[in-house]
């Protein structure tokens, strides 16, 4: 048996999606004339409480384009210590828009907001002025963790204080609005521009949206050309997205309760710890007392694939693809690994 827990963008595309690609009406959306894009668009931005919205390839594409609408080379952002956009977008903040990436501390995806302010430069001759703000939900390397909406209202108050825009990566903010039983305007009703990917709980091949103001999505489109991201009859695939909002989004409490039950099982086995204080949603990150690329290669050879994310750390995350007995499947791995280890002691 192969269990693939590396990460919820492995699932594949529902029956459902694949006929709905099959059939969707096209257009060339360059143009603004794909009939199917242009019904997600809108249907996302009312959803996030938006005046409108913009079909990407990616949501690192969607980070960066926000990024670059809101700054000018020579500017500055701040976004958290462990967030995607400082990891996982190979420097685009600097490549594409010439800004400066400060930080602010982090600790299992809660940060205060007097930190975040005291992060805050004023521009002068000499030092780049913060122009924006980027917070994540949920949060990646913080275990999948939620931002809890009740700082939403602190967070947009901050930014009015400073006439700073807000930008939200909510990647995975579906997982976040199903896991608290909220709509995902808890959080977005605050933010000047968000970014939703549909390719990865939600099981879409390819796909992420942003939405802000008319204003703000009209020069997006214009630096989504830049990036390359501007696409034709690219229907085929918002079809996908259109169905995984009407089938997909409540299902994600079933990759919740999964991440759950693996986390307590290996946070009672030796040589491996977990903080299941932060397993909110779809990962569980597990804390190895040995190497976690040795455990990694351990669980593979078992048929269970993660990610050692750091030296002591492994990522698994559940998703569609990973059933009740996958679950039990990678526990007996774990425990496999866990004695054999002991025994090379």
């Amino acid at each position: 048996m192969r269990v693939d827990l590396r990460s919820d963008t492995v699932t594949l595309p529902t029956p459902e999606m694949r006929r709905a690609m099959a059939e969707a009406e096209l257009g060339d959306d360059v143009y603004g004339e794909d009939p199917t894009v242009n019904r997600l668009q809108e249907r996302v931005a009312e959803y996030l409480g938006h005046e409108a919205a913009l079909f990407t390839p990616t949501g690192t594409m969607a980070n960066e384009i926000a990024v670059k609408v809101w700054t000018q080379p020579c500017d500055a952002i701040l976004v958290d210590a462990e967030s995607h956009i400082l990891h996982y977008e190979l420097a685009g903040p600097a490549v594409i828009s010439g800004v400066q990436v400060d930080t602010y501390p982090i600790t299992d995806g809660i940060f205060m907001v007097e930190a975040l302010e005291s992060r805050i430069r004023i521009a002068d001759d000499h030092t780049p002025g913060t122009r924006l703000v980027c917070i994540e939900n949920t949060h990646n390397r913080c275990g999948g963790t939620i931002l809890p909406p009740e700082q939403m209202p602190l967070l947009r108050a901050l930014a009015d204080r400073y006439q700073i825009p807000l930008h939200l990566d909510g990647a995975r903010l579906f997982n976040a609005a199903v896991a608290l039983g909220v709509s995902p305007q808890a959080w977005t009703r605050y933010v000047d521009s968000v970014m939703i990917a549909f390719s990865k709980g939600l099981c879409c091949p390819v796909g992420s949206v942003l939405a802000g103001s008319r204003v703000f999505i009209r020069e997006a489109h214009r630096v989504r050309k830049l990036l390359g991201g501007g696409m034709r009859q690219v229907g085929v695939l918002a079809a996908a997205c259109l169905v995984a909002l009407d089938t997909m989004v409540d299902r994600l409490a079933e990759d919740h309760a999964r991440a759950k039950r693996l986390a307590e099982a290996i946070a009672e086995m030796p040589g491996f710890s977990v903080n299941l204080q932060t397993v909110q949603t779809n990962m569980v990150y597990v804390h190895t007392a040995r190497p976690a690329i040795e455990i990694e290669r351990a669980l593979a050879a078992h048929g269970v694939l993660c990610i050692a994310l750091d030296p002591q750390r492994l990522r698994l995350v559940t998703h569609k693809e990973i059933d009740d007995r996958a679950i039990d499947y990678a526990i007996a791995a774990f425990a496999r690994v866990a004695q054999d280890l002991g025994n090379a002691v």
